[in-house]
């Protein structure tokens, strides 16, 4: 019988985390106790000496070692709010961390073509405003949660030494407070679920609008397109305002019952003190006594109202929470050890690859191509040809293993292909950073010298423009490559391919968009890579790069022929 996981919720997936920050959420609730402690005393202090020069027309001097506890106090208060800050803010900033690494390395492990089922504007919203929408829960939320139950039990004790009928009254009145708070904690959290979701939309349709300004202006459609975020944008609003309100209306029913119940006991410590009650202990009531209650009832009710403040950090953490949780839960490889950087010059040896009843298939959609069975030896050049649409650049993702097939399994060294590393790759459309030649070529080999770089662009057919420039490798590109044509960003990815040192080698049309001249250098650079050793799969319709393979798989029916090596 198989065994299950249960899936993780957002309350249990959060405690996990707070428990990794156990010692710091501990120095904060320590600290909240002897600030608790130091307001009992302050109140006690600050009671004597008022009743010591009413009561008894106590002189400065007599009062002078009161004031200077009372100063000692303060400023110990002071320290100790101080470090339950930066105890709770130093636990935030780390839980936020992890998370952030356990969600950056989740990605890697997915690998391009599982994220692009997933949009890069919610995906960066989920890293930054969704693990930021944590910091609160953990900082302020979690310390104040045990400080809510232990700093109005020390104050009650006080009370009851005091007056047992104050006490009594403060009992009465404070399960109200937590009672309010579940309620509306209840639609809180469902509301904060709705306005990260209604974020996440925004963020994916303003990217997208922004990336296709250009299209958009060409149909003239850029109104259209300014509606719609603006309709979005206001989702958001109507979201965040209920949330708003609903946090406003919490606070304002918490702060009703707490001043009732404080207005209640200072009438009744009034009319003690008054003699118009003599129930109980009020005839025994004194002015000391009287202040003393009168000063620590607002303060027994405080770590409750602070308490509803931060407890819409907790419905906005269980929000954000539940988005994480989702983008967690995609199956994904495991992350295995990158292989060490080498420099260019060393050469590589190949790898072999192995497909066994590999098969394509997209949803709603028939087999792009398959079952397909191939053994690649290491050092092959293997050229994929096909019309378009066959598969050619799917075969190449499952090779990285950017993508899982239908059927079958891709293995590389024995090892299932995952995506994490170990091959250098070329596709149609290559990313390039904003930042300068010298940056985006370092992508590939961190520790390669200016020098390295250059015989890359040489090998790539750019040592021609790289003198034409000023700055030479310090060029600054803009976003996308601004500042180059298609066929100059083409080779400039393809610079990266040859200063890699990876043994396997996968190109996606390496010589498209690129005059007759530069292509002839390349296939030369490619065939210097085929002679070191490693292992290249290119997709290409390219007579030059097909002579240079040793064997053509045709897609989408997968014939597998040899190819005449060209002398």
């Amino acid at each position: 019988m198989t065994e299950t996981t249960a899936p993780v919720t957002s309350r249990d997936w959060l405690s996990r985390h707070g428990r990794a920050v156990r010692g710091l959420l501990v120095q904060a609730v320590a600290a909240g106790v002897i600030t608790g402690v130091c307001i009992i005393l302050q109140a006690g202090f600050l009671a004597w000496i008022i009743a010591g020069v009413v009561q008894q027309a106590t002189t400065l001097t007599a009062i002078i070692p009161l004031l200077s506890a009372l100063v000692f106090i303060i400023s110990l208060r002071a320290l100790a709010q101080y470090w339950q800050e930066r105890a709770g803010l130093l636990a935030g900033i780390r839980v936020r961390e992890d998370i952030r690494t356990q969600l950056l390395d989740h990605l890697h492990r997915l690998g391009p073509a599982r994220l692009s089922e997933h949009h890069s504007g919610g995906l960066a919203s989920q890293l930054l405003e969704h693990i930021e929408a944590l910091h609160g829960y953990f900082a302020r939320f979690l310390p104040q949660l045990v400080l809510a139950v232990v700093v109005p039990i020390l104050i009650f004790i006080v009370v009851w030494s005091q007056d047992w009928l104050a006490a009594l009254f403060l009992l009465l009145s404070a399960p109200l407070i937590p009672l309010f708070m579940a309620l509306i904690g209840m639609g809180a959290a469902r509301l904060n679920e709705q306005q990260f979701a209604a974020l996440t939309r925004l963020s994916d349709r303003f990217l997208d609008r922004l990336r296709g300004l250009p299209t958009l202006q060409i149909f003239n459609h850029c109104a259209a397109s300014i509606a719609d975020v603006a309709a979005s944008s206001d989702d958001y609003r109507r979201l965040t305002l209920r949330t708003l309100r609903v946090a406003f209306l919490s606070s304002a029913v918490l702060e009703f019952f707490a001043s009732v119940a404080i207005a209640a006991i200072a009438i009744y410590i009034g009319f003690g003190l008054l003699g118009y009650i003599d129930f109980g202990p009020a005839p025994a009531l004194t002015l000391f006594s009287g202040l003393f209650v009168l000063l620590l009832a607002p303060e027994f009710f405080q770590p409750l109202r602070t308490l509803s403040q931060h407890y819409h950090d907790r419905a906005a953490a269980l929000g954000a929470t539940e988005s994480l949780l989702q983008l967690l839960a995609i199956p994904a490889p495991p992350l295995r050890d990158m292989p060490t950087a080498t420099s260019p010059t060393q050469t590589a040896a190949g790898v072999s690859i192995r497909l066994e009843n590999i098969s394509v298939r997209y949803p709603d959609r028939a087999a792009v191509f398959g079952p397909l069975n191939i053994a690649i030896q290491p050092g092959e050049c293997i050229a994929i040809t096909g019309a378009s649409g066959s598969g050619k650049s799917s075969l190449l993702y499952l090779l990285a293993g950017f993508r899982l097939p239908a059927t079958g399994r891709v293995l590389v060294n024995n090892v299932p292909a995952d995506g994490q590393g170990g091959f250098a790759w070329l596709e149609q459309s290559p990313f390039i950073l904003q930042g300068t030649i010298a940056e985006n070529l370092r992508l590939a080999n961190t520790a390669a010298t200016d020098a390295a770089l250059e015989q890359a662009l040489q090998q790539a057919g750019l040592s021609e423009l790289l003198v034409q420039l000023p700055q030479r490798l310090a060029t600054p590109l803009g976003e996308h490559g601004i500042g180059l044509s298609g066929g100059q960003l083409q080779r400039l990815a393809l610079a990266r391919v040859f200063l890699s040192s990876a043994p396997l080698v996968l190109l996606d049309e390496p010589t498209a968009s690129i005059d007759k001249r530069s292509a002839e250098r390349i296939v030369n650079s490619l065939q210097q890579l085929v002679k070191a050793g490693r292992t290249l799969i290119m997709a290409t319709h390219d007579d030059n790069l097909l002579r240079l393979a040793q064997r053509k798989i045709s897609l989408p029916s997968a014939q597998i022929s040899e190819v005449k090596m060209h002398a």
